[in-house]
């Protein structure tokens, strides 16, 4: 079983819906590289209406002709197998944004595969 408490780190990265790694979705390679990696778990977030560095404000509102929608994943481990996987991020993330904040895990219990 999996535990994790305490001091740790999240990572979230912020890239386009669209963005892609050998043509399938980049959020999914990250999943997956996180996965690989051993880490405590990632999650994807779509949504609804951001902008980023190119400025252009995308929508999911019906009338909107944007479908690249922003997406975050959240990565949270401790500090070093979240610092250990950032070099993937350096080489996956083109043209998004990567943050790191210290958190504090209260419970997080992962069961045995």
């Amino acid at each position: 079983m999996t535990r994790l408490t305490g001091s740790a780190l999240r990572v979230t990265i912020f890239i386009g819906e669209n963005d892609v790694w050998h043509h399938k979705p980049l959020y999914s390679e990250i999943v997956h590289r996180a996965h690989k990696a051993g880490l405590a778990g990632a999650s994807v977030f779509r949504g609804v209406e951001g902008f980023g560095a190119s400025s252009l404000v995308h929508t999911s509102r019906l009338l909107s002709l944007s479908e690249d929608l922003p997406v975050a994943i959240v990565i949270v481990d401790t500090a070093e197998r979240v610092r250990a996987f950032l070099p993937q991020l350096d080489e996956l993330v083109g043209s998004g944004l990567v943050i790191l904040d210290d958190c504090e895990v209260i419970r997080y219990v992962g069961r045995e595969n």
